[in-house]
């Protein structure tokens, strides 16, 4: 973790006057600010927006083609299949729409792939499947865009074809079907893009029933988990149907809704979108990596308590086993790597590995080696990779450039699946590695905080829990990070039985505690006494009645201040704004200049060797801050006017350190 780069954003917050004046506590106000919200009017919108934000679903090119087939089918009675996919969003879309097309009356399937048998999307012996059992009309629900050859051949069968997707289309040509909804269709109309696959769904029952405030009022719950597990954005109309699903979770969850939550132990916590990321959806996806499907399906649909809870049992089980497969994975990769270090994307194959659980391995690979994964799953003589990126990089630029290589690839930038003979993984890997050594992302930090914290107000009670007006968090909305620098650390125990940290830190004359889960002192090199950097989230803890500030932590350095160093160097004056605490006093000076009255002193020409020369016992802020006002005042001096290369210079009568722009400045602050 101290191996992290931090990007700390050293710039005085902006508090809005019209934010603050409408009673809008001033953590909120920054962290709005910085969200490009700066008036009542936005900040009323952001956080109480209504139905207001949904759009009309008949902007949707092809809504009114899909709209009068899907009329048609009810009034002739035909029997309708939902095609949907077996992840969350899939499975959620699947729910909604043939539950809406059951209580139209028709005789509705749903038919869910069988994620290591068929793979994502329609096949053809789905489609005959579908039509030997009367089906006339299809409905595509979180696929369909690129399924042109399946069109073609359910059309040649007599079968019907509605495509409901919101995946990018790939080229401009869209499959022959009865109609294409899908909001990334190139030159798409409807305002919002980002519409999950179950979004679009709704929106298809919306136009269909013609009265939008009922459907969402019925389907939000479903549009809240989808939208959630696929990380779209929460902003606009989708951030209302998260809003109001939640709401509808809490006052009046479907039976399986309600089982889950207590299954996973949640059903006495606030919900919030984090509840349904890291709680209902690892248990919903879990089931479709295994080849159950259909287990979470039925358990969405169940109107029976008693089958509801045996079903979220079942579930729960699933993810375990998921999770013990994907350790047992991520192991087996690590001890393939235990006599490397790589430096170039990390491919790797086995026969033993299961093919709906390698892509969360190749996750936790990227973020532990900081490098692009793929993980292939052999059988016989052809392999299945999952890919997943790190730090920007393009895989499905990679993936192209190296395709003479495979036999087959898909997905995007960040995360893409391959097919691949294994006798030539080797060639691809180096193909790769080459590819890579020559598209290599600029290395972006990995702490980059919203704010940093020099005001210990600003983690007042009320001020943090002014923060879940916000909620809920997600994509384009995240819970805002913050920072304290340069703190002392009070204390520094392990707790849970040595797996997490437990820290006090001190801003001020303020304490505050906070929780470092999965590291430990001994890791990080920390002791009481140290002064440290601490990147977090802020949070309210209530424990037996007692209320107060707890910080998340997300990341824990000893403390750095070499780039705030950089900026005083460098004559900026915003930056005067983070280092006010160390606002130097007479008795800095005298040592300051006691050293440069020393014969040959010269200032070195980088920051890193300026510090390096630093005072012993001084912060190497405070010693910046003496040499910043020693050059103003004109006591040092450089032939180019800067503060690098800078000597002892004569001035004519007694410097006014204390009149100076900069000692005015850290003071006024």
């Amino acid at each position: 973790m101290n191996r992290k780069e931090w990007k700390i954003p050293y710039d005085r917050p902006s508090f809005p006057q019209e934010l603050l004046d409408a009673g809008c506590p001033r953590l909120l106000a920054a962290v709005l600010a910085l969200r490009g919200v700066t008036s009542r009017q936005e900040m009323d919108t952001l956080i109480n927006g209504g139905e207001e934000l949904l759009h009309d679903p008949m902007l949707l090119s092809d809504m009114p083609k899909a709209v009068a087939r899907v009329h048609r089918a009810i009034e002739a009675g035909e029997t309708v299949a939902v095609y949907g996919d077996y992840d969350v969003d899939g499975i959620t879309s699947t729910c909604l729409l043939t539950d809406y097309l059951r209580y139209k009356g028709l005789r509705c399937l749903s038919y869910i792939p069988d994620r290591s048998e068929e793979g994502y999307g329609l096949n053809d012996s789905a489609v005959d499947v579908l039509h030997s059992q009367g089906v006339s009309l299809i409905i595509t629900v979180d696929c369909g865009i690129t399924a042109h050859e399946e069109a073609r051949y359910a059309a040649s069968l007599g079968v019907d074809m509605i495509i409901t997707d919101h995946h990018e289309c790939g080229d401009s040509s869209l499959p022959a079907a009865v109609a294409v909804v899908d909001c990334k269709r190139p030159g798409e109309p409807y305002p919002n893009h980002y519409l999950a696959g179950v979004g679009v769904a709704l929106k298809l029952v919306c136009a269909c029933e013609g009265k939008t405030h009922e459907m969402v009022e019925r389907y939000c719950d479903l549009a809240a988990v989808g939208t959630v597990a696929d990380v779209m954005p929460l902003v606009g109309e989708n951030r209302y149907l998260v809003r109001r699903g939640l709401e509808k979770i809490e006052s009046s969850p479907r039976p399986g809704i309600a089982a889950m939550l207590r299954e996973a132990g949640v059903d006495n916590r606030k919900l919030t979108a984090a509840t349904i990321g890291f709680s209902l959806a690892p248990r919903l996806n879990a089931a479709g990596r295994l080849g159950c499907p259909a287990t979470a399906e039925k358990l969405l649909m169940s109107s029976d308590p008693a089958e509801a809870t045996a079903l979220a049992v079942e579930l729960c089980e699933l993810n375990r086993k998921r999770q013990s497969i994907e350790t047992d994975i991520w192991r087996e990769a690590n001890e393939m790597l235990a006599e490397t270090e790589p430096d170039a994307p990390i491919v790797l194959a086995s026969d033993k590995w299961h093919q709906g659980v390698i892509g969360i391995a190749a996750s936790r690979l990227a973020e532990q080696y900081s490098l692009p994964a793929i993980m292939v799953c052999l059988s016989g003589e052809v392999g299945k990779g999952s890919c997943r990126s790190y730090g920007g990089f393009n895989l499905f630029d990679a993936l192209s450039a190296c395709s003479e290589h495979l036999i087959g690839f898909g997905g995007h930038a960040l995360a893409a699946g391959l097919n691949i003979r294994s006798d030539k993984l080797d060639d691809f890997r180096a193909a790769l590695a080459r590819y890579y050594r020559d598209n290599r992302p600029a290395p972006v930090p990995e702490v980059q905080p919203d704010l940093l914290i020099c005001d210990p107000e600003l983690l007042s009670i009320e001020n943090v829990k002014a923060l879940d007006l916000l909620e809920p968090f997600g994509n384009a909305n995240p819970r805002p990070t913050m920072c304290l620098c340069g703190v002392k650390l009070e204390s520094a125990s392990d707790v849970g039985g040595g797996k997490h940290l437990r820290i006090r830190v001190r801003l001020g004359r303020e304490s505050f505690e906070g929780i470092f889960f999965s590291h430990t002192a001994a890791e990080l090199s920390l002791h009481s006494g140290d002064t440290v950097d601490v990147a977090f989230t802020p949070q309210i803890n209530e424990f037996h009645g007692h209320v107060s500030v707890q910080l998340l932590v997300s990341a824990l350095r000893l403390h750095d201040g070499g780039a705030l160093c950089a900026r005083i160097l460098n004559g900026e004056r915003g930056a005067l704004w983070a280092a006010a605490a160390y606002c130097p006093e007479r008795s800095d000076f005298i040592r300051v200049w006691h050293m440069a009255e020393q014969d040959g002193f010269r200032l070195a020409p980088t920051a890193e060797e300026i510090l390096a020369s630093a005072p012993a016992g001084m912060a190497e802020e405070t010693y910046c801050l003496c040499l910043a006002v020693l050059r103003e005042v004109g006591l040092l001096s450089s032939p180019d006017g800067g503060i690098y290369g800078a000597e002892k210079a004569e001035i004519e009568g007694k410097a006014d350190l204390e009149n100076t722009e900069i000692i005015r400045a850290l003071k006024s602050i």
